[in-house]
């Protein structure tokens, strides 16, 4: 019997758990009750938001509206949700994983199995790492990845959408993930490339901050058509340089060119970065992340610094021209109107 947890309770997280808990409850081989961690937090009217999604069965802060399952369990405490899970679905913020991981360290079962819906990448001094091989090396399991061209909410009202699980030798554990979140709205395939996936998903962003900025500037859809196109090219030779294993099939399944569209059309990093661009830069992101999305997290503007330290550590920036772009502009570098100007001296 296999029994899942959750460790992450936002907007995708809480979709993640609904997605799983109607599966769990219907399959022999899983137990019913599906934990979700909840990162405590205290809502305007005082109450406490795992007392709240107790009472009405809805994350009222991240999901309102929305009925996760009866058999969906929030638990504010990290440790006791994860201790007797063998499959554990990762689903925070990235700059948030480290510390959830030492945090773990030591706390979970041996057989445990991850996977990680975390969309970025872990950079130091020494090189740039994947969060799934931040959670296999501090956690000593094995992780797989699940992205694709998923907005959180629109699957929540059960709209059709497809998403890609990327694993590494183990494809009887991707059966098993596919089983768990595979639903009639929410089709799920999988590829034997974690890099790829999880690449797919993390850079996608960086493009999404670019596609937002010509949104706030006005610049129709030619030029919105023309930056997807430069930004998935980019993507592709970023991720072969950095992981050399990666297939460029992978690009053509949901985690790669439809997450790419999905998210420049319509996701958060387009919302906020077209609100940088009206306000001429002069806003910070911090503060219209605050403003636009309500708790949740922007992740290309953090992801778009990362992979900059990744290319000014390797001398890549000459050939990443869109990708250092957002970073310069991003950073008030630059105004938002440079962000047709790099095609200039594209290579691409």
């Amino acid at each position: 019997m296999n029994k899942v947890t959750i460790v992450g309770s936002g907007n995708w997280g809480s979709v993640a758990a609904k997605l799983i808990a109607s599966n769990t409850i219907k399959l022999s081989n899983f137990h019913d009750e599906v934990r979700m961690w909840v990162f405590e937090e205290t809502l305007p009217n005082g109450d406490k938001l795992t007392d709240v999604i107790k009472q009405t069965n809805e994350n009222v802060k991240y999901l309102p509206g929305v009925k996760l399952g009866q058999n969906v369990v929030a638990d504010p405490d990290l440790e006791n949700a994860v201790k007797d899970a063998n499959m554990l679905v990762f689903v925070t913020p990235h700059q948030f994983m480290e510390g959830i991981c030492k945090r773990l360290d030591g706390k979970i079962r041996t057989d445990a199995e991850g996977i990680s819906l975390v969309k970025g990448m872990e950079v130091k001094k020494e090189g740039a790492s994947m969060i799934s091989t931040l959670i296999s090396n501090q956690l000593k399991i094995n992780c797989s990845v699940l992205m694709g061209a998923n907005i959180a909410n629109e699957i929540a009202m059960q709209k059709f959408s497809e998403a890609t699980i990327g694993y590494r030798e183990n494809k009887e554990a991707a059966e098993r993930w596919v089983q768990l979140f595979n639903t009639p709205y929410f089709n799920v395939t999988s590829v034997q490339d974690v890099e790829g996936v999880e690449m797919c998903g993390t850079l996608k962003n960086i493009v999404a901050i670019a596609a937002g900025f010509i949104d706030g500037l006005e610049m129709g859809n030619n030029t919105k058509s023309a930056i997807m196109r430069i930004g998935l090219k980019e993507m592709m030779a970023f991720s072969k340089l950095l992981f050399p294993s990666v297939k460029y099939s992978t690009f053509f399944e949901s985690c790669g060119v439809a997450d790419l569209i999905t998210t420049c059309m319509g996701g958060r990093n387009r919302k906020v970065a077209a609100a940088y661009a009206r306000n001429g830069g002069k806003r910070s992101f911090d503060e219209l992340e605050a403003e636009l999305l309500k708790g949740q997290k922007l992740q290309g503007v953090l992801t778009a610094k990362e992979v900059y330290e990744v290319l000014t550590a390797r001398g890549w920036v000459e050939r990443f021209p869109l990708f250092t772009t957002v970073y310069e502009i991003s950073s008030g570098l630059l105004p938002p109107s440079a962000i047709v100007e790099f095609n200039n001296k594209s290579k691409l």
